[in-house]
Parts: structure tokens; C-alpha cells; sequence
């Protein structure tokens, strides 16, 4: 018979302050139940918007579920782990970040069932992995189509179309043209290279969505310092120091004794800013970018030499215009070298909505004169600007979270141009396929590969729950089954209008997702629910502290 050792009530293992929570498996299912289930409804073209007042006191208003775990601060510890895995898609794709969260939360809460049930969590650990191994190769079949090649307008709008449909339904159409035609302006010669950064967005109050325009270059939402309003062909110089009189690091005290000193005082200061911009001038510049201030003694002589300045503060703005001019950012006040100094064919001053608007701009190839396209000045911009128009600050913010996906799956779409089968389709056939690949497994992991075979079908339900209501959306789900137990029935999807009893073809109707997009997604929420899953104790250690802010006396101030 084996000694049986009582433990030590009183042994301290952790500092004072430091928590510890055994068996926290269901309390972490629970907490990422609640993320999963707060931004489910928000999933698909019918999503709900969520009102979010962050802690600045900013608002949203979005269905955008990047946006909306970006603002809200996440503290516990497992739900947390969600989240991650929704930034990595993000990071990565730009896109299906709420399939992250939703399937996660999905496949957390059958897990609980099989812990109840007696499973231990290594079990169903194995089967989450055997079963998205089997759900990823199975994905590679179901290709049907790819972006094509060379990349046109409309091929580039269609594709982007169920994306951004997701986030602005009804609007697609027109962002979708939007997007294609500010991505092939940018689009480099090899277009795995293509940066994201390069296709901006303007906000202008006013107006509506059919307004919104892509302007060549860049668009600032505000006009030149000087005089000089428009300039074409001309020599570009950017400064990110103010241009000033320099200030001295010390005061002094001038003593003048009569007014010719007082005339004197300032006169060698002016020559010698006077000499700087004319060295400036003569070498050829013709539009200043100013990074910081511009002082009044620096813009009269500016005047005086017709030279445009163009304040620009945001330094990502900056980053961007150098590139589009292809100038270096200059540190001190002087002329700049050939190799510094940039070139824009214009800039000028328009009217948007009544808002005067600078923009900075290449010529294309149609627009440039013979001669210039001899001297080897045809290599257009490699910068385009979405101006987007609507009727409220909150409607343009998201307006350009739909933009900025759109950008991203072109993006994705550039490395791995395959398709699938959107609208829960291609979801519900690996569904299919894996609950088949559960049947012929032996062990216990088989019971969790069938679960996650179910988990799979959370996402044409919530589209169709969304879309339809609860009731339809079981109905829906039950003929999506029936449909693809049918010959060719994998590309059969959710209809969230329910006109063809809610189930569609979406290869017909041209709903289709990004392969690569797809797979990162089941991969990255499987690698979240089997993460949280693992942990069988939280330790917390006590907040650090740091000193106390001094206390000031009530009537500090008053003198």
C-alpha cells in the first residue's frame, strides 16, 4: 500500500500578487466564445454594423471585424490568442479575418461537448490537426478558376467584387472599378512586386459614392503656400526641415543705440536667406515640399522667385510623394543635387466639392509629346489616388476599410491567382469531405475530426442566419447538404437575397474567393483553437507598478 503525502497548506510558490487558475479550459472556451460570437453577426454581405467608442473616444461604425478587434482592448489572456491569429490574417492577407474568429469560436465550442464527454484535449488536439491537414489538401482541388492573364479592368473588378461586397454591399460595383483602376495605374512590370502602398486614399465631405474618382499621383486636401498655383514640367526639391531663420539654442539681449543698427540688425540675415533661395532657384527647382514650417520671410522671397511650396506634415505622405517624384528627402536648407532633386510633369490646383485640392501628377504615355517620350520621360507614376466622396465622416471611413481590402486581395490574388468557389460553398463541400475522412478513421481523434467537419459549416449558416433570418437559415443549410450530395453540387453556395430558395451557383454569379486567403484562414484559426486548447493553467504575475505621480498643491497656479 502506497504512503499517501498531505500537502502543505502554507508553501508559497509565486510572489504575493500573482494569480493562478487550474483547470481554466472551459473558462477559455467561454471567453472566446464571447469574441467569436460578438463579430459572427457581423459576417457577410448582410453583417450588422457594431458601434465602437474606443478609448480616445473616437467612434466607428463597421462590420469590418479587423477594425473592430483593433479597437476593442481584448484582456483576457485565451481570447487573446484569437485575436493574434485574426491580426496574422490580417498582416497577411488583408482578408477573411472574421473567418478566423468565427471558425476558432466554432471549433472551441464543440470541443467543450467532447471535454464533457470525457475526451481528453490531447485527443481532440490531434483530430483539429489530422483534420485540417485533410481540409487543406481537399481545398487545392476545389479550384474552379484563376485571375487571368494580363490583368484587365474588368477581370481584376469581378474578382474583387464578393470581397468587397462583404463590407459595402451594393456599393461593390463601383469601388470594385475604382480599385482595379487606381491597381493597374501602379501595377510594376512584374506584378508579384506590387505594393499595396501605392494606391491612397482621399476622404472629401460632400457629394456621393458615383462622384468618387482615381486621379494619376497624389491628391492633398489642401492648397500651395504661395502665389504660384499651378506649375508644369518642373524640377521637384523636398525639405523636411522648417524653412526658417534660424533660431538660436540661447536668448541675448541686443543693445541698439540708434536706428541704423536697428535697420542693420536683421539685414545680414535676410541676405543670407536670400542667397539660399537663389541658389535654389538657379538650380533649376521649381516646386518646393515642405515637410515642417514655412516662415513668412522664406515665402516672400519663394514668391519672388516663382517658386510653388506645398506644405505636406503627414511624414507617410512624404514617404509616398518622394516616391512618386522620385526625389531624395532633404535634412538641410540648400540646393539640392541632380541626383536629390525630383521632377513632376504637374501640379496644380482643383476643385473637388468645393474643397481646392493640390495635385501632384505624371503625364501618361497618351498625354506626352513626341519629344519628350525621345528623351525617355514616359515611365509613368507608380502612385494612384482614390478620391472618394460621401455624405459623412463615418461613411467615407468605411468606404476606405473596403478600399484598403480591396487593394489587399489584388494583392493575394497576385501571388496565388487561384479561385474558389465563394458564398459558403467551398466550406460546406470540405465539410463533406472531412466528415467523410472522420468515418474511416479508427481512435478516438476520429470523433474530433467529425466536429470539425461540422465546425466547417458555420460559415454558410451564419451567411444564410444573417441574411435570412434563424429559422430560413437551418432550412438553407439542410438544401445546401441535398445540393451537394449532386454531381457538380460543389459550387453550389448561399443566395442572400433567397430568391432561388437560398441556394445559388456561385461560379455562375462569379462569387469567388482567394484560394490562398481561404487556406490561411482554416490553417491559422485550427493553430488558435488547438493553442487554446493546450493550456491547462494561468498564471498571472502582479502588474508592474511604476512611481506615483507627485501630488500637486491646490494653489500651485495662482501666481
Amino acid at each position: 500500500m502506497a504512503l499517501k503525502v498531505p500537502k502543505a497548506n502554507n508553501l508559497q510558490l509565486f510572489k504575493d500578487g500573482q494569480k493562478q487558475i487550474d483547470e481554466p479550459a472551459f473558462r477559455n472556451i467561454q471567453a472566446c466564445n464571447e469574441l467569436s460570437d460578438s463579430v459572427r453577426t457581423s459576417f457577410g454581405p448582410n453583417g450588422r454594423n457594431k458601434l465602437i467608442i474606443n478609448h480616445l473616444g473616437k467612434l466607428f461604425v463597421t462590420s469590418d471585424a479587423a477594425t473592430i478587434i483593433r479597437e476593442i482592448e481584448v484582456v483576457h489572456p485565451a481570447a487573446k490568442l484569437l485575436v493574434m491569429a485574426s491580426q496574422a490574417q490580417e498582416s497577411e492577407m488583408g482578408d477573411s479575418t472574421n473567418l478566423v474568429l468565427i471558425l476558432a469560436g466554432e471549433l472551441l465550442k464543440l470541443a467543450e461537448n467532447q471535454l464533457i464527454m470525457g475526451l481528453h484535449p490531447s485527443e481532440v488536439m490531434q483530430g483539429y490537426d489530422l483534420a485540417c491537414k485533410k481540409a487543406l489538401e481537399e481545398l487545392e482541388k476545389l479550384s474552379t478558376s484563376q485571375l487571368a492573364s494580363p490583368l484587365t479592368r474588368d477581370s481584376l473588378a469581378s474578382a474583387l467584387k464578393p470581397a468587397i461586397a462583404s463590407k459595402q454591399y451594393g456599393n461593390e460595383d463601383a469601388l470594385a472599378s475604382l480599385v482595379a483602376e487606381a491597381a493597374l495605374i501602379v501595377m510594376p512590370p512584374n506584378p508579384k512586386n506590387f505594393n499595396v502602398d501605392n494606391v491612397r486614399v482621399v476622404k472629401i465631405m460632400g457629394g456621393s459614392l458615383a462622384g468618387s474618382k482615381v486621379v494619376h499621383g497624389m491628391v492633398f486636401n489642401r492648397e500651395p503656400e504661395g502665389q504660384i498655383k499651378k506649375v508644369a514640367k518642373a524640377k521637384v526639391a523636398v525639405f523636411t526641415s522648417g524653412l526658417d531663420v534660424a533660431q538660436t539654442e540661447t536668448k541675448g539681449t541686443v543693445l541698439l543705440h540708434n536706428a541704423e543698427e536697428m535697420l542693420n540688425f536683421t539685414r545680414d540675415e535676410e541676405k543670407h536667406m536670400e542667397k539660399i533661395f537663389k541658389e535654389i532657384a538657379d538650380s533649376g527647382v521649381k516646386v518646393i515640399i515642405a515637410g515642417s514650417t514655412v516662415g513668412e520671410l522664406a515665402m516672400h522671397y519663394l514668391d519672388r522667385h516663382q517658386i510653388a511650396v506645398l506644405k505636406v506634415l503627414s511624414k507617410f505622405d512624404l514617404r509616398r510623394l518622394c516616391r512618386v517624384v522620385n526625389a531624395t528627402p532633404l535634412a538641410r536648407m540648400g540646393p539640392p543635387t541632380p541626383e536629390e532633386a525630383g521632377y513632376v510633369d504637374v501640379m496644380e490646383v482643383t476643385e473637388i466639392g468645393g474643397d481646392r485640392v493640390t495635385v501632384l501628377r505624371q503625364l501618361s504615355d497618351e498625354e506626352l509629346d513626341p519629344a519628350a517620350k525621345a528623351r525617355g520621360m514616359s515611365e509613368k507614376t507608380r502612385t494612384a489616388t482614390i478620391v472618394l466622396r460621401g455624405a459623412t465622416t463615418n461613411q467615407l471611413d468605411d468606404l476606405e476599410r473596403a478600399i484598403d481590402d480591396g487593394v489587399n486581395v489584388i494583392k493575394a490574388l497576385l501571388k496565388d491567382s487561384r479561385l474558389v468557389p465563394g458564398a459558403g460553398a467551398t466550406e460546406l463541400e470540405l465539410a463533406k469531405r472531412v466528415e467523410a475522412y472522420g468515418s474511416g478513421l479508427r481512435g478516438l481523434a476520429q470523433h474530433a475530426v467529425k466536429r470539425f467537419a461540422t465546425a466547417l459549416e458555420v460559415v454558410p449558416r451564419t451567411l444564410a442566419e444573417n441574411a435570412l433570418g434563424g429559422t430560413e437559415g437551418n432550412e438553407v443549410v439542410s438544401r445546401l447538404w441535398a445540393r451537394h450530395q449532386e454531381k457538380g453540387g460543389e459550387v453550389i453556395g448561399v443566395d442572400v437575397e433567397g430568391e432561388n430558395n437560398g441556394v445559388l451557383s456561385a461560379s455562375e454569379h462569379g462569387i469567388l474567393d482567394s484560394l490562398a486567403a481561404k487556406s490561411w484562414a482554416i490553417k491559422l484559426a485550427t493553430e488558435a483553437a488547438v493553442s487554446v486548447l493546450s493550456v491547462d493553467n494561468i498564471i498571472m504575475s502582479k502588474p508592474a507598478g511604476g512611481p506615483k505621480v507627485p501630488q500637486q498643491a491646490g494653489n500651485w497656479d495662482e501666481d
